[in-house]
């Protein structure tokens, strides 16, 4: 509580124009960053227990996650590219001191995303009998892979909510809503899979025979789970958002929900890029994909496993950039554009060197996660050399990943996008390709590699760059008139 009190203390600092001592400065990017990194974690977490429990049941359950995998990424991004589009708003208007205007986008974004989230389903829904073939699988798992995405696919809007409510909540400094509930998230997941997937069996512990009921679905039980687990979790945050918030509360005022052509454009400004690129970035995964399927059922399920491992370890890095665009976007809406880019390089900086102590881990560690995943010992030795690779990426991995989210704090996504794009197709998906006969899945991940610390390198540089130029104010105006110019924006 005493922590809340003063992480609430140093936003006020922000919004009210009061100077910040670095330590003051680096206290509130640690008090936003770890209950971030948490919730990162634990939604990861629930991916590699989901990955785990199917991985049991088989080299061909786990390929058939995997196989369709990338096409659900599309679908969370473009759900995550429209959440963006309010809450970085949100984060501004908050920045200018009106939370009356961040409480009417609210609003208008509950509505939005719902509309936005419902045509995704319903798409996603009509091609997944489809899919599988389409993605190069076998007929041993395409039935399975469809009927694992056409329930991803009904899930949608508890998905998109869940993105939504917790995006909202972050924007305005309370990251320790979103952190629990991805940990509660997580544990109702353990618990629906455990009795969904698997028959009924029986279990000594401690010397008692226990017969442990179960619907015996396997991968479609995996799908019914994580989707049961996601409207339970998205539920409750979108209650906490929309009635317990100090400065979001619905009952503070009234307003319309149905959205306004103002609000709307400023959130395809923001959110359009992001939609794009996701698309574009998300089609080079599913391009990936392709060209891992002739590989064979081993390849497609290490690839799998090695993805849910690795996002483990870079999933930290999401973590600091959350962090990192509240307080970029609290900072541009208050005006105070100096104090922005010391929150962004600080936020780089930490973000960093926690994904380097991640690179170590996942090194040192990628025998006995993989061993967590999948008895096949085929696998498991795919999985430990594509990880191994991988490792030395990460700390460029995390600078790409937390600069970006500086530049979505900032609405500044378009030339963030375009570099993303021309990374992942310009690097990764040529070398792939050119490696992928010769390496097979080993330079696949030699690709990414190499792509992710070349990313890297084109985001610090543009973030050194990155110089807004604020109109100038007299020195008797002070930081409210430049939050007061900001704020008439909205």
């Amino acid at each position: 509580m005493k922590l809340d009190r003063q992480k609430d203390r140093l936003l006020s600092m922000i919004r009210h124009g009061k100077p910040m001592t670095l330590g003051e400065q680096a206290r509130l990017v640690l008090s936003l960053a770890m209950p971030a990194i948490l919730a990162q974690l634990t939604t990861t977490m629930m991916q590699y227990i989901d990955a785990s429990m199917v991985g049991s049941l088989g080299a061909e359950a786990s390929a058939a996650i995997g196989l369709i995998e990338t096409t659900t990424w599309l679908m969370g991004s473009l759900c995550s590219a429209t959440a963006a589009g309010f809450y970085v708003q949100v984060s501004h208007q908050l920045g200018a001191d009106d939370a009356s205007q961040a409480r009417s986008t609210l609003r208008q974004g509950i509505m939005s995303v719902l509309v936005v989230s419902a045509l995704i389903g319903i798409v996603a829904l009509a091609i997944s009998p489809f899919l599988p073939s389409w993605l190069g699988g076998n007929a041993s798992i395409n039935a399975t892979s469809s009927a694992y995405f056409a329930i991803i696919a009904m899930a949608m809007p508890a998905f998109q909510f869940s993105m939504f409510s917790q995006g909202m909540l972050r924007s305005s400094g309370n990251m320790l809503v979103p952190s629990i509930m991805s940990v509660v998230m997580m544990s109702l997941d353990v618990v629906f899979n455990f009795f969904l997937i698997f028959h009924t069996r029986t279990v000594d512990v401690l010397g008692m025979s226990l017969t442990l009921p179960g619907a015996g679905m396997g991968v479609v039980g995996a799908a019914i789970g994580t989707a049961s687990a996601e409207l339970v979790a998205a539920s409750i945050t979108m209650y906490i958002l929309c009635f317990r918030s100090k400065e979001l509360s619905l009952r503070i005022d009234r307003g319309r929900f149905l959205p306004t052509w103002q609000v709307v454009k400023r959130a395809l400004h923001i959110a359009l890029p992001m939609g794009i690129q996701q698309t574009i970035m998300t089609s080079a995964y599913i391009v990936t994909t392709i060209i891992i399927a002739p590989l064979g059922t081993f390849a497609i399920a290490a690839n799998s496993f090695g993805i849910i491992v690795e996002s483990l370890c870079y999933m930290p890095g999401y973590g600091v950039s959350d962090a990192a665009t509240t307080l970029v976007g609290q900072s541009m809406g208050a005006g105070r554009y100096e104090l922005m880019k010391r929150f962004a390089w600080l936020s780089v900086g930490l973000g960093m060197g926690i994904m380097t102590l991640m690179g170590v881990v996942m090194y040192v560690g990628a025998p006995f996660a993989m061993a967590m995943m999948t008895p096949s010992p085929e696998v498991r030795l795919l999985g430990v050399e594509v990880l191994r690779i991988e490792a030395f990426a990460e700390p460029m991995f995390g600078a790409a990943i937390i600069c970006y989210g500086v530049f979505v704090g900032a609405a500044k996504t378009i030339a963030p996008s375009v570099m993303n794009l021309i990374s992942m197709w310009g690097v990764r998906i040529t070398l792939a390709a050119m490696l992928a006969p010769s390496m097979g899945l080993r330079g696949v991940w030699l690709a990414m590699c190499l792509e992710l610390t070349f990313r890297g390198v084109i985001f610090l540089v543009k973030l050194a760059r990155f110089n807004p130029t604020p109109k100038p104010v007299s020195r008797s105006e002070g930081m409210n008139s430049t939050a007061d110019e900001i704020r008439n924006k909205y």
